[in-house]
């Protein structure tokens, strides 16, 4: 097999790209190694930076977005029994949109589909050839040990943190920055009201807690939760208990509870992979980069560099310019590290850690405060919220 652009894993980065290549008339094969009936069942976030849901009208598939995404023009971030409200529309002019991951990735399915463009599941033994040369390639085995090749001009990565693509870069030339925190999320989705419009970010002293949601009728609810917890350990009724404690008093008696669907407990890093280029490989979102939850930038961060990535390849191959692809690295990197410092700065704010005494928990306290009295402050957490400009 032949095509212009392989592309390693079909979640929403690699499909997105796919995409918006399809549209510009240059061809793709994606491989992706587990299931579409997998990939559609992982829960993720679902809160959208302005640039991201430009990127999935341009796509031609934001249709379904369009009539069913929750605007939101503002959040709530609550210190004890205090609020501040931050509002994106009026300190920013723009907003996010709440739409799951799940969805938007079923969307990018259903497109690919439509169009008969080309798709292999269940791919093993990925691997890539050759891609510091002009004659790159990519083997792979099927389910029954087949093994094939796709020959191409470039190959994306974005197979996620576990994936082959950044292991590719040999180690001399990668350069890996990671800070691993002491605690994790505990979430479970649940077919409930929202207890709030917007989002709530909240911090006491029993710890972090966020109330989101997926639509009007299903709820997202997070508490942080130490390392060594398991899911298992908490029943349905533990953890509407704790989330109480945890978030205003007003919001909290709006609580509407119900059984959990899902209930998982996933760990926070923050992780950057330098340079995100290696001859023809280019590696986009998780492959190459991982934020903590906080400030919803995972999949955002994604976004941009599919940007970056899609407008560089359409220089590259249609108009015979490749130096957009020459600086591809240099630009996503500049826009993803400072992701990742905001993303870092919300989880500094917003958790417990083990080794904070009464110092650190002041300081907490003086930086929601300073932020509650600070227009700045807050135009600056708003800014970075809805996302910088790719």
């Amino acid at each position: 097999m032949r095509t212009q652009v392989c592309i390693i894993g079909g979640g929403p980065s690699g499909m997105l790209l796919g995409q918006l290549l399809h549209k510009a008339g240059i061809d793709t094969i994606v491989l992706e190694r587990t299931t579409k009936e997998h990939v559609l069942s992982r829960i993720r976030a679902g809160v959208l930076e302005r640039g991201f849901v430009d990127l999935m009208r341009q796509a031609g598939v934001g249709e379904r977005m369009d009539r069913e995404g929750l605007p939101h023009d503002g959040a709530i971030i609550s210190f004890d029994q205090d609020e501040i409200r931050i509002d994106f529309d009026a300190l920013t002019g723009a907003h996010v949109l709440v739409y799951g991951q799940t969805e938007l990735t079923r969307d990018l399915y259903e497109a690919r589909e439509s169009e008969g463009l080309p798709i292999i599941y269940q791919t093993d033994e990925v691997t890539i050839h050759d891609a510091d040369t002009d004659s790159a390639y990519v083997t792979y085995a099927t389910p029954d040990g087949e093994k094939h090749r796709i020959d191409c001009d470039y190959i994306a990565g974005c197979d996620g943190f576990h994936g082959v693509s950044r292991k590719t870069v040999p180690s001399n030339v990668r350069r890996e920055y990671e800070k691993t925190y002491p605690f994790g999320w505990l979430g479970i989705l649940a077919h409930t009201p929202p207890v709030h419009d917007e989002l709530i970010y909240a911090t006491s002293e029993r710890g972090f807690a966020l109330c989101s949601m997926r639509s009007h009728t299903l709820s997202r609810y997070y508490v942080q939760v130490p390392l060594t917890d398991t899911p298992e350990e908490w029943s349905d009724d533990d953890f509407w208990s704790e989330l109480r404690r945890r978030i205003p008093p007003q919001a909290a008696d709006r609580l509407v509870t119900g059984p959990s669907i899902e209930k998982s407990i996933a760990p926070l890093r923050s992780f950057v992979s330098e340079p995100m280029r290696w001859g023809r490989l280019f590696l986009c979102g998780d492959a190459a980069h991982i934020v903590p939850p906080t400030g919803a930038k995972g999949l955002n961060t994604a976004a941009s560099d599919i940007h970056y990535l899609y407008e560089a390849l359409v220089a590259a191959i249609i108009e015979k310019d490749a130096s957009g692809l020459d600086h591809y690295s240099e630009k996503a990197l500049a826009r993803i590290w400072k992701a990742e410092r905001f993303s870092w700065w919300m989880t500094t704010l917003l958790h417990h850690f083990p080794d904070d005494g009464a110092f650190e928990q002041r300081m907490r306290r003086a930086e929601f405060e300073f932020l509650g009295e600070n227009r700045h402050a807050q135009a600056a957490l708003a800014t970075n919220y809805v996302g910088l400009p790719f």
